[in-house]
């Protein structure tokens, strides 16, 4: 229990109106934080089927193109590679959480994005590595949604469970001290009070003691 002290209520009184300000703020963050949330988990609902359709169509053509050739030339066409991809990673603050920011730069040495000739392999594997070229940036973006949702949905946990304290224990703790100091305070000026008018009453009744013993 908290001293009742006149120093002690506006300490109390002060805890009180930055507790309330705080508690609006974080409810406010909160909010935005659940709307933002929310956009990026329906956004990541569609990318995702457009990104397990895509991988869908590629694997098909993978496993036609793996009937009509043989190992060692789909393996061979495989390992060569004409283009270098390079990803970077940033990020930008959204209510103060650090969601990631994917980029890539990539080049390509020739004239397209197939590393190898056309004499030995099937057009079914022409159409797997179009297929993948073309869901890759989709594929980089669902991951870059997934990890951004990730990480709003830990600090919309956290800043609820202080939203929470705050409305829940602390607001009402600071209430409930400043309720009890105020009643206290009051308490003691009404027996201070008592106090004077007794004494006032005994130096009336003393002097008119003495007035009489005069007369």
């Amino acid at each position: 229990m908290v001293n009742p002290t006149r120093m002690e209520l506006t300490k109390q009184k002060k805890k009180l109106v930055s507790a309330t300000r705080g508690h609006k703020l974080l409810k406010d963050k909160r909010d935005e934080l659940v709307r933002q949330f929310m956009e990026l988990v329906v956004e990541n609902m569609e990318l995702r089927k457009k990104v397990e359709k895509g991988l869908k169509k590629a694997n098909m053509d993978f496993s036609l193109a793996r009937a009509g050739m043989s190992r060692e030339v789909l393996n061979t066409a495989m390992m060569a590679s004409n283009k270098s991809l390079d990803i970077r990673v940033d990020t930008k603050n959204v209510m103060s959480v650090e969601i990631p920011q994917f980029s890539t730069k990539s080049e390509i040495s020739g004239n397209d994005i197939y590393s190898y000739g056309y004499a030995f392999t099937t057009g079914e594997l022409d159409e797997a590595v179009y297929s993948l070229s073309t869901v890759f940036e989709d594929m980089l973006k669902l991951a870059e949604i997934e990890k951004s949702c990730q990480l709003m949905a830990a600090e919309i946990e956290k800043t609820r469970r202080r939203v929470n304290a705050l409305e829940h224990v602390i607001i009402p703790e600071a209430q409930e001290n400043i309720k009890y100091i105020t009643m206290k305070l009051d308490e003691n000026e009404r027996s201070t009070q008592i106090r004077l008018m007794k004494v006032k009453n005994m130096v009336a009744e003393k002097a008119i003691r003495e007035k009489k013993k005069e007369a």
